[in-house]
């Protein structure tokens, strides 16, 4: 699963397995020669952070795929929960999204998983964009077509980006910068943007999902308008690769590979997409999915316990070779896993306050308890990759935090962050004593057997929202909720179903949650969506902890507008010291590898690409022999 600024954007929870895309589009040295001499900037087939792409112009295949892979077969996945949407303008703000939507459209560009942060045109063929970033021109394909052979025109990418403006709270912020969208050739869109500089503006653009004008402004099959503003249950039209055959309501979705794409043998296209079916069977919870697995009635599990990777898979399939457990390495990703109390909420306005709540997290005993020392703890916001804070602030990045020193936290300047270490009794007690002090420095005293505020009187009471369709996370709690309680901390946890809990995180009615936040290698706009002022009153966006900070803001700025690799590093780093040593959120644990299971039903490239993590099911296909040996279908 390859975390891209597109994933983190989509609400389809199969959209974590589509390909990567990169951040952000770099100027070549024949751009900056050619704005001195006030020429047209070239075309181009390709967008890259780090500069020169890996393939040409004129490349066949991307070298990680298996260009003579056979076609067919079905792939079965089993997702927890439900839907009763097909329409991504409002995923996530109305309904839920049915997974794997994101196989029935196609966007402007589209990325390699052997290269850190690069794009190639798929509904477009070329781009252009001048040395200050104040604007691109996408050029879209001639055979670029919808599944009822009607072309793809610069009309249906301006109709899609306003649907995402007007309809999305997300997406408004995120192409909030784009002004004007106008169309400037037979199939040419130009994009203009509110200021220059912003240097991932032309790849954000590239990364819009197209949706067909003329389907969306029609009629369905009972004569009703469509409105792209409401939820629908009707298979959309799409372009890509694969089209919805039938579904069962908020039960089951087929996808069915179109034989006939127009970009079936498109150069990024090549060996990818080799499943005839992929079949999405819904069940109640994850330990439902579990079962389903072990039963065949799924064929690939990502696996997100540790407890289940360390004890669950010990069954007959398993011990016979026809289910395959194996790890792959996330080198493509980082992440921010927490326990993220609601920050609009007075009790968790204080940092003390916060900072006590990570005093009482005894991560180590419940590594050994519950995850059988499986996890390491999560000590930054970019955590697995190099964008990660560490030691103490030198170079650039101590340069650029001399900008906000007035309004972060001396300990920014003086002190690397680490969390509190617990694991024995010595340790504990001193860690809840101190979280103890803090809050008394924070106003609270015990009265009664119960922490209050001092002044209102009010309880030091959390309740913690959780998803009734994940019913791991209940353990982790429960584990937690007694350190809480010494400390004079009172905790509940609510367990409601999946549409009560979207709605009420929409509205920001939540005490505390655990939340997660994935990290491409080359962060950029989404961090406003993620920590931003504007975004903690934004309904929809991912700043669930309520971050309202100018510094935060500032640095924000300092890693979108920065101008090279090394200025995103240290601006990135700076950022991440700063959201520590806010104690924004507790941080909880990872794990840098992909735990997946199979049965044996499939085969892959020999060398699986960098970036990409297991990429299933993109690049695998179906191998009828090891079926054939496998069993239970044909």
């Amino acid at each position: 699963m390859t975390i891209t600024r597109r994933q983190l954007l989509q609400s389809s929870a199969f959209a974590a397995m589509t390909p990567a895309l990169g951040a952000a589009a770099s100027l070549a040295p024949l751009d900056a020669a050619q704005a001195q001499a006030g020429e047209d900037p070239a075309w181009r087939h390709a967008l890259s952070l780090f500069g020169d792409v890996k393939y040409p112009v004129d490349f066949k295949r991307f070298d990680y795929v298996n260009p003579d892979a056979p076609r067919g077969g079905q792939v079965r996945f089993s997702p927890a929960g439900t839907f009763d949407n097909f329409n991504p303008v409002v995923a996530g703000v109305k309904g839920a999204l049915g997974v794997g939507i994101s196989y029935v459209y196609e966007t402007l560009t589209t990325g390699s998983l052997d290269e850190a942060s690069t794009e190639y045109g798929l509904l477009a063929e070329s781009v252009k964009h001048p040395a200050d970033y104040s604007w691109v021109i996408y050029r879209l394909r001639p055979e670029a077509k919808w599944h009822d052979g009607v072309p793809v025109t610069p009309a249906d990418v301006i109709f899609s980006l306003d649907a995402f403006k007007k309809n999305h709270p997300r997406y408004s912020a995120y192409y909030q910068h784009v002004v004007r969208a106008e169309v400037v050739g037979e199939r040419d869109i130009k994009f203009t943007f509110d200021g220059p500089g912003n240097r991932e503006l032309p790849q954000i653009v590239g990364q819009l999902m197209v949706l067909p004008k003329h389907w969306w402004e029609g009629t369905d099959s009972s004569g009703q308008k469509r409105d792209i503003a409401a939820t629908t249950l009707e298979a959309p039209l799409g372009s890509g690769p694969y089209r919805i055959k039938e579904f069962v309501p908020g039960r089951t979705i087929v996808l069915q590979r179109v034989n006939d794409c127009w970009a079936r043998n498109l150069n990024v296209n090549v060996g990818r997409y080799n499943f005839d079916e992929l079949r999405f069977d819904y069940v109640r919870d994850s330990l439902v999915a579990l079962e389903a697995f072990k039963g065949d009635q799924s064929d690939w599990r990502t696996e997100n316990s540790a407890k289940n990777w360390a004890t669950a898979y010990d069954f007959p399939a398993r011990k016979d070779q026809r289910v395959v457990v194996e790890e792959f390495d996330n080198r493509s990703s980082g992440v921010m896993q927490a326990f993220v109390p609601n920050g609009r909420r007075d009790l968790f306005k204080d940092v003390r306050v916060r900072r006590a709540l990570n005093l009482a997290f005894d991560f180590e005993e419940m590594n050994k308890q519950l995850f059988f020392n499986q996890y390491k703890r999560i000590s930054s916001y970019f955590d697995g990759t190099e964008l990660a804070s560490s030691g103490l602030p030198q170079g650039m990045e101590l340069e650029i935090l001399e900008s906000v020193r007035a309004d972060v936290p001396a300990e920014v300047f003086t002190a690397e962050y680490t969390n509190p270490v617990g694991g024995s009794t010595e340790a504990v007690r001193r860690n809840l004593l101190e979280a103890q002090k803090l809050m008394k420095e924070a106003g609270y005293e015990i009265r009664d057997r119960k922490l209050v505020n001092a002044s209102s009187g009010a309880p030091a009471a959390i309740e913690l929202l959780a998803d009734a369709d994940d019913p791991a996370f209940e353990r982790v709690a429960l584990f937690y909720k007694p350190s809480l309680e010494r400390v004079g901390f009172t905790l509940t946890v609510r367990k409601v179903d999946s549409v009560q809990f979207e709605n009420r995180i929409r509205n920001w009615d939540f005490d505390m949650v655990i939340h997660s936040w994935p990290e491409s290698l080359s962060p950029g706009n989404e961090q406003r969506e993620f920590w931003g002022s504007k975004a903690a009153s934004m309904v929809g966006s991912q700043n669930w902890a309520g971050i309202q900070n100018p510094a935060v803001d500032k640095l924000i700025d300092r890693v979108i507008f920065a101008k090279n690799r090394d200025e995103l590093v240290a601006a990135t780093r700076a950022l991440d010291r700063v959201l520590l040593w806010n104690h924004y959120v507790v941080p909880q644990w990872n794990y840098p590898k992909q735990r997946t299971a199979r049965w044996d039903r499939f085969s892959r490239p020999a060398q699986l690409p960098k970036y990409g993590m297991a990429a299933f099911p993109d690049i695998w296909w179906w191998d009828a022999a090891k079926a054939a040996k496998t069993g239970g279908r044909s």
